[in-house]
């Protein structure tokens, strides 16, 4: 890997994390409030008839559905609302996404001179490094001494400030016509609360999400081997290779949409977590206290709140983000 190489996944990563950002904003909203406890609020009064016939009303405490959430949004707050946090997403899907594919990148390429190359373990491990918050640099290495390799932190701690606020704005309900909180304000108000240590709620919950990550690459590299070497077999070219139609970009948003889907039906729960730890006056404290809170009052289900709309969302943003990858990595590689 030369010193161009690296610099060119890092430019196709933010590119690819920002086109799928952009496309699939109202989504993420839908999902976080759906993730959320307070969505209820969206569910409308129930009637009930008392036996001298009065009529009293209560709120449901039924979870609503994605269409019935997006319905309310666009009624109540209107269509800008669906693209509530996407400063802050933008912000820190461009430099976490980046970093990812170049870590990763950098890493599957030195571990396929100690492992067999491109197997599953390289995948794995790469994934897993470059996900972890504390990565191994790739220039320093362990010397005679012993002494242990530098590590430095990395996406999921730098960025997670900026996550807690876009989930933040994602989570304001404001009627039409009524001030709303911007970034700005929305940082002061955390700092006011929780001084420095807001920033970083629902970071042990982002941790655990690593899992997530290290089954979804390990899938999609399996399945893009596939494909390669089914392309290599049916040339009788050589050199038709190393050329990419438009056939097989697309067959690569598929591998990574497959891929994604069966990483994140396993791993979901993180992320109901992570949305419950980030509310603003929560009574969520840890990952575990969460967790066990989250099942004893709302049930196993509620763990898989959302889940619909986070794969509705995470499919089309997986397989564009990582077409888009693939072809400015393409492009400029080429």
């Amino acid at each position: 890997m030369n010193q161009r190489d690296p610099l060119i996944h890092l430019f196709a990563g933010g590119c690819g994390g920002t086109v799928g950002a952009i496309l699939t904003c109202p989504l993420e909203v839908v999902k976080t409030r759906l993730q959320s406890s307070s969505v209820t609020f969206y569910i409308p009064e129930v009637h009930l008839s008392t036996i001298n016939g009065a009529r009293v009303s209560r709120m449901a405490r039924v979870s609503p559905g994605p269409l019935h959430c997006l319905k309310m949004i666009l009624e109540k707050e209107g269509p800008r609302s669906l693209f509530r946090g996407l400063g802050p997403n933008l912000v820190g899907v461009a430099p976490s996404r980046a970093i990812y594919f170049a870590a990763y990148s950098s890493s599957k390429e030195k571990l396929n001179t100690i492992l067999e190359p491109d197997s599953s373990q390289v995948h794995m491990v790469s994934a897993g490094v470059a996900a972890f918050p504390l990565k191994l640099e790739t220039d320093v290495y362990m010397d005679t001494h012993g002494k242990s390799v530098e590590q430095c932190f990395t996406a999921i701690t730098a960025t997670n400030p900026i996550w807690l606020i876009k989930t933040r704005l994602q989570l304001e309900a404001r009627n039409r016509g009524e001030r709303r909180m911007n970034a700005f304000e929305c940082v002061r108000r955390v700092y006011h609360s929780d001084g420095i240590r807001g920033f970083y709620r629902g970071m042990s919950a982002s941790y655990a999400g690593i899992s997530e990550t290290v089954i979804h690459f390990v899938i999609y590299e399996s399945i893009k081997q596939k494909l390669m070497q089914s392309k290599t077999s049916s040339n009788m070219d050589p050199e038709e290779d190393s050329v990419k139609y438009a056939s097989d970009f697309i067959a690569l948003m598929l591998a990574a949409a497959t891929s994604k889907t069966c990483a994140t039906s396993i791993a979901y729960p993180h992320e109901v977590i992570r949305t419950r730890l980030r509310e603003e006056g929560t009574k969520y404290r840890s990952f575990f206290q969460t967790f066990s809170l989250v099942i004893s009052e709302e049930g196993y289900r509620s763990l898989y709140r959302g889940l619909i709309t986070h794969l509705v969302r995470q499919i089309p943003n997986t397989a564009i983000m990582m077409a888009t990858y693939e072809l400015v990595v393409y492009l400029l590689d080429g």
